[in-house]
C-alpha cells in the first residue's frame, strides 16, 4: 500500500506548474484538512479562482514554508 508521501510524487508538475487542490497539498505535504485551514489561517498564499474551492501554487506554498522556518541560530 502506497503512503501519502509515495503518492506525492505523482503530483510532481510536468512543463507547467498547475494549482493544486486542498487534497493534493494535504498529499504533498502528508497532512490533514485541518493542518491546511490552520496553514491558510496563518497566511499560507491561496491563489484566486472565479470557482468554489482554494488553490495552492506548489513554489509559493514551498516558499512560505521556508520563511516560517526559525532561523538556526
Amino acid at each position: 500500500m502506497a503512503t501519502l508521501a509515495d503518492r506525492a510524487e505523482i503530483l510532481q508538475p510536468t512543463g507547467l506548474t498547475p494549482l493544486l487542490t486542498t487534497a493534493q497539498l494535504q498529499a504533498l505535504y502528508g497532512v490533514s484538512n485541518w493542518t491546511v485551514n490552520q496553514w491558510v489561517q496563518q497566511g499560507c498564499p491561496i491563489e484566486p479562482t472565479t470557482f468554489r474551492g482554494r488553490r495552492f501554487s506548489a513554489d509559493a506554498v514551498r516558499a512560505w514554508m521556508a520563511s516560517q522556518q526559525p532561523a538556526a541560530a
